[in-house]
């Protein structure tokens, strides 16, 4: 698209892509009031149980329910700070299961690991366990759990694709484009290994404030959504709210840490000179004394950081951000954006900028850096690549991504040296036809670089 901002009709729907940095922080600080709605969609309605949540649903009283109990209950930094040895946990089971693979000898892939790290941390923070059923020997993801994530980021491919019955919602249940039939696939997936978990917590924590006022503390994000009440004492949320909830937080965790990480790696693997330069800030960071690198760190690693960040521009989870709709007819840039319309933030477009971005292709985090000691945040409030997003509508879980995406980099890159299977000579950087991910997954060879004792703490 060689121009700042576009429109495309389909059916009553203006839809307009937008790749100007100037034009994004209009709509998403100037008029973010205006754009805080969302499209209705059949993918969206189905994975949000008739729009019950907090980031896919349109603009309404529902939705701002359930965004205020994520920012005052779920995601507070209270909360944050109770589940922070959850999080820590999964970093040190990521160790562990890249370790037993260099033990057999084995290539790690890298998708399976950093997608598998993403779930085990948001089911530990969800429900209190990081599998459904038996894990495999060396640690790794069961057949349950790669069932789980993989119907995860169909949920996420399928979300907002083009669906030609978006448009025009009379052609709902003909399926032409087959979306219908993996959007049910997905949710019957939810559905089996949610729900049973779900209804059976409901009814016994109910059921004991019910006979004893039973108030235990809450060990993850459902008991908290459970035990609240509103000024009658009722539970202020229902199950299918809840189930909603929970569906909507596991799709939005997953991507962007898994997606970014292994990106880096593989640009690392091109790039050795990168690497290098930030397992040296580690080593630097965390000391000579063997530890392992902590949330704690997080503030001191810029370069990793700015790696992020990178990968975030130059390698989005999207071609664009979820649709901001119009609430009314507004002004924007001196354009005519009507109400209903559906704006798109192109995260490719805004990212791969040549008016913004020297060199906007390669990969170089210095970009990033400004020469300071100042801290570095994954944040980018100027709009110029898109990480969080911003306005009424930005990530309210930005706290929960960026340790997320820092700690596994960070433990990947201190617990072992990477390089390509023994024969390949580079590695293959093309975007898959069907996303932004890598089209064919990562996979390279690991090698043990501390102490024994600290892959089993």
């Amino acid at each position: 698209m060689k121009t700042d901002i576009a429109c495309v009709r389909f059916g009553d729907v203006h839809v307009i892509p937008i790749i100007s940095p100037k034009i994004s922080r209009e709509i998403l600080r100037k008029k973010d009031a205006t754009f805080a709605s969302r499209p209705t969609s059949f993918a969206a309605s189905m994975f949000s149980r008739g729009y019950k949540t907090a980031v896919i649903s349109p603009f309404g009283d529902q939705w701002k329910k359930m965004r205020r109990i994520l920012l005052n209950e779920i995601l507070c930094p209270e909360r944050h700070r109770f589940f922070h040895d959850k999080r820590t946990k999964e970093a040190d089971h990521l160790l562990q299961y890249v370790y037993n693979k260099t033990k057999r000898h084995e290539y790690v892939d890298i998708r399976v690991a950093v997608r598998h790290y993403c779930g085990n941390v948001i089911r530990s923070l969800i429900f209190n366990k990081r599998h459904f059923g038996k894990p495999m020997h060396d640690g790794g993801p069961g057949a349950n759990e790669i069932e789980h994530v993989n119907a995860l980021f169909s949920s996420l491919e399928y979300l907002y694709a083009f669906s030609i019955s978006d448009y025009f919602p009379q052609l709902i249940g003909l399926n032409l484009d087959g979306h219908e039939t993996f959007i049910k696939a997905a949710c019957e997936t939810f559905k089996k290994f949610h729900d049973p978990i779900i209804d059976e917590r409901v009814n016994q924590l109910r059921r004991e404030n019910k006979e004893v006022g039973v108030h235990p503390e809450p060990q993850d994000y459902l008991d908290i959504l459970i035990m609240l009440r509103d000024q009658k004492g009722r539970p202020l949320l229902t199950p299918d709210e809840i189930k909603a909830q929970l569906t909507e937080i596991m799709m939005a965790a997953v991507d962007n840490p898994s997606n970014a990480v292994e990106w880096i790696l593989a640009e690392m693997m091109k790039n050795p000179e990168i690497l290098q330069k930030a397992v040296d800030e580690i080593d630097y960071i965390v000391g000579k004394d063997p530890r392992l690198v902590q949330e704690a760190d997080i503030p001191r690693l810029n370069y990793l950081k700015a790696c992020i960040q990178e990968a975030f521009r130059l390698h989005p989870i999207a071609p664009f951000s979820v649709p901001h709709v119009a609430m009314e007819d507004a002004n924007v840039a001196g354009y005519l954006i009507p109400k209903g319309s559906h704006v798109l933030l192109s995260r490719v477009g805004l990212g791969r900028n040549p008016d913004i971005w020297h060199k906007p292709l390669e990969f170089k985090p210095e970009r990033h850096l400004d020469g300071g000691s100042s801290e570095l945040a994954l944040a980018e409030p100027d709009m110029r690549f898109i990480s969080f997003s911003a306005g009424r509508r930005g990530c309210i879980a930005q706290n929960l991504g960026t340790v997320m995406t820092v700690m596994l980099l960070a433990r990947l890159l201190q617990g072992f040296s990477w390089s390509m299977p023994r024969g390949l000579s580079a590695i293959d950087l093309v975007e898959s036809d069907k996303n932004l991910h890598l089209t064919k997954p990562l996979v390279l060879q690991a090698k043990p670089r501390l102490p024994l004792s600290m892959y089993f703490v």
